[in-house]
């Protein structure tokens, strides 16, 4: 359900933070959901025999006490769901009135998902030059692609959008500022990278984003604030704002310190909506809700002079 009062679409990124358990995973739909007022629910797809190398698989979680198994590939295995839970996930966001996404960060995951026909699937950061991946995409899935540009330079992002407008896809290509670290410092978030990705591409894909790490909401309110000024300016469009999502930051994982709790996205999708409103010109120079002071408390000459003649 898109909600036409927002804007901007607000994602809650769920990705891992369900800790491998499809009713922790089904209560962060609802959550964000009813609670929060999300528009959508954002998972991660990885195969991970696919994905990593061997010694990758075979070795250790770089941070023990983050670790679901033995070894990074048991990690990573324990925190997948099948296709057939992402259905049920996808009838939950269905039954909650919120929209499902997920990442897809290999070709097996991308064939996959893109079988279940979800309104969006999204490129992570890390797999934006995989173009065999993503040109699959463009053939095979007709729903928009989201890509995000963390840790990738100019020219790959020049790139990245070149690759779109050749295949006709980037009418349906939305493309994200992002910093990637866990949690991102503020000095490092670099809010003006929409600016500089609108300016670039705004008027050549459907839309830009951004794709917060950091800690708080205030740098998202300042990110609708850049990429709406750039919108009057007629660059494109600024559409959607994705923030990971946990119920409990303390959570074991990697993901959960970069995270909003159920309080802290509720308070970002409400104010994303209230300074959304503000964002705007007056229509008129003097405001209806101004005139009733102007004709209390206005000091004007031809009034000043009534007084002065009563």
């Amino acid at each position: 359900m898109t909600r036409p009062d927002r804007p901007v679409q607000v994602i809650a990124e769920i990705g891992c933070n369900h800790k491998g358990d499809m009713e922790t995973a089904k209560e962060l739909i609802r959550v964000a959901a009813k609670i929060c007022k999300a528009d959508i629910a954002k998972f991660q797809k990885r195969h991970s025999r696919e994905l990593l190398t061997a010694e990758e698989y075979g070795r250790p979680h770089p941070v023990a006490a983050n670790a679901y198994g033995p070894t990074y590939g048991a990690h990573r295995e324990f925190l997948e769901f099948d296709a057939e839970q992402h259905r049920e996930l996808i009838e939950e966001c269905k039954i909650n009135g919120i929209r499902y996404s997920t990442s897809v960060w290999d070709m097996t995951s991308a064939r996959e998902m893109a079988a279940l026909n979800p309104p969006l699937l999204k490129i992570p950061s890390a797999t934006n030059q995989h173009f065999d991946l993503q040109g699959w995409l463009c053939e095979h899935f007709a729903g928009e692609i989201h890509v995000s540009t963390g840790m990738s330079t100019g020219q790959e992002i020049r790139q990245l959008v070149d690759f779109y407008e050749d295949r006709g896809r980037a009418g349906d290509l939305v493309v994200y500022s992002c910093t990637s670290g866990y949690p991102v410092a503020f000095a490092e978030i670099c809010l003006f990278e929409i600016a500089r990705l609108m300016d670039l591409y705004g008027g050549r894909v459907k839309g830009i984003g951004f794709s917060g790490h950091h800690l708080g909401i205030a740098a998202d309110i300042a990110a609708l604030t850049v990429g709406k000024v750039k919108e009057a300016e007629g660059r494109g469009r600024f559409t959607h704002i994705e923030r990971h999502f946990t119920l409990d930051r303390t959570w074991k994982g990697t993901d959960h310190a970069a995270s909003l709790e159920p309080d802290g996205l509720r308070r970002l999708c409400r104010d994303l909506r209230h300074v959304g409103q503000a964002l705007a010109e007056k229509g008129q120079e003097i405001l209806p809700v101004e005139q009733v002071q102007r004709d209390k408390l206005k000091w004007v000459a031809e009034r000043h002079g009534a007084l002065l003649a009563g």
